[in-house]
């Protein structure tokens, strides 16, 4: 029986361009009569991962969740401007205090004193369209301003995490020996202590040394971002003590590359995969901390905002819980949108990336 050379090339070609795609996508190739060079090109390794991630329903709904969170909070003051972010509504009805005094004659006089009223706790109408806080300021206009604040932190917290723990665990997973040991113990050490509690702690020191309070949480979320980096250099370590022993970094080596070619060109490109999950899984937890930090408050102060301290309010005034929820749920609502939205799309990432995965 004579052997069809071109067929076998092809069958060859197919089953290793199929490698990790899903039956009905290995199917289409199979099935299709253009060229061999044709196939193997519609279906490279970056078609086949954005593929997998736009054909999540899931990873869809992350992106326009995060779409409409930055539109709203960058974009939004921009279209509403009936109120700045600190501006108070002064329109409520002014209050008199009268006083009889005493003058130099002896004679009792009336002094009035006026108190300016604000619209606080207004309910939401056309000219506040969620209504005002206790401070007599917009919400709608806070909930613009605070969700630019709690995304900047979130997005810069994971970059310097991301960059600690690449750099700390590439040098760990690649040169191993004593630098990996004392690199891992101290990530061992890092992970011992409790991060709420020692925010909590942090906060008392700062107070204590006369630190402004509007920038607790710029400092805290740099001092979590220090010891948060742990996660991130174990999983690069881990991936590079397995990729470093693979043939194309032997002959890599043999070939007399530098070592900063051979991680920057040949490791770190195929540990990125890895990398993009993890950080914007990492974006919701930090989202969470910020939230978190703000209600207990460590958060911005007042006049200014973030969706924690928008939640925070709370804390304070039980009367606003039960009776103003058009105050605080919004921007639970964010918080939570924004949770999610990187959550979808940190788990589409890590299907469309997986070439075991089955969908």
């Amino acid at each position: 029986m004579e052997i069809n050379k071109e067929e076998l090339q092809r069958e060859e070609a197919l089953a290793e361009a199929a490698v990790g795609m899903d039956e009905p996508e290995a199917a289409e190739i199979a099935d299709s009569e253009t060229p061999l060079d044709k196939n193997i090109k519609l279906m490279s390794p970056m078609r086949m991962v954005l593929r997998r991630f736009f054909r999540s329903k899931l990873s869809i709904a992350g992106i326009v969740m995060l779409a409409f969170l930055i539109l709203f909070s960058w974009l939004g003051p921009v279209v509403y401007r009936a109120w700045g972010e600190i501006e108070v509504d002064r329109t409520g009805a002014d209050t008199y205090t009268q006083y009889d005094v005493e003058d130099e004659d002896n004679d009792f006089v009336q002094l009035i004193i006026t108190h300016e009223s604000i619209n606080a706790l207004a309910p939401p109408s056309p000219n506040h369209l969620l209504g005002t806080d206790e401070q007599g300021m917009d919400v709608f206009t806070r909930l613009m301003y605070g969700g630019r604040l709690s995304l900047t932190l979130s997005f810069l917290a994971v970059f310097l995490i991301s960059f600690i723990g690449i750099v700390l665990g590439g040098i760990a997973g690649f040169y191993g020996g004593i630098v990996d040991n004392i690199i891992m113990r101290l990530c061992d050490i890092l992970m011992c202590f409790p991060t709420l509690p020692l925010m909590l702690i942090l906060g008392t020191v700062l107070d204590a040394n006369g630190v402004l309070p509007q920038y607790y949480i710029y400092l805290l979320m740099g001092l979590v971002s220090l010891w948060s980096w742990t996660g991130m250099a174990r999983l690069v370590r881990g991936q590079i003590l397995y990729l470093r022993e693979q043939e194309y970094m032997v002959a890599a080596e043999a070939m007399g590359y530098s070592t900063m070619r051979r991680i920057f060109k040949h490791l770190i490109p195929n540990v990125l995969p890895q990398i993009l999950v993890t950080m914007t899984l990492s974006l919701g937890s930090m989202i969470l901390y910020e939230s978190t930090l703000s209600y207990l408050g460590l958060g911005v102060q007042i006049p200014y905002a973030s969706w924690g301290t928008m939640v925070e309010v709370i804390s304070r005034r039980s009367d606003i819980l039960q009776n103003y929820p058009s105050v605080w749920v919004p921007s639970g609502v964010c918080i939570v949108i924004a949770v999610l939205g990187f959550n979808f799309i940190g788990d589409g990432l890590r299907d469309a990336l997986d070439p075991k995965q089955r969908r």
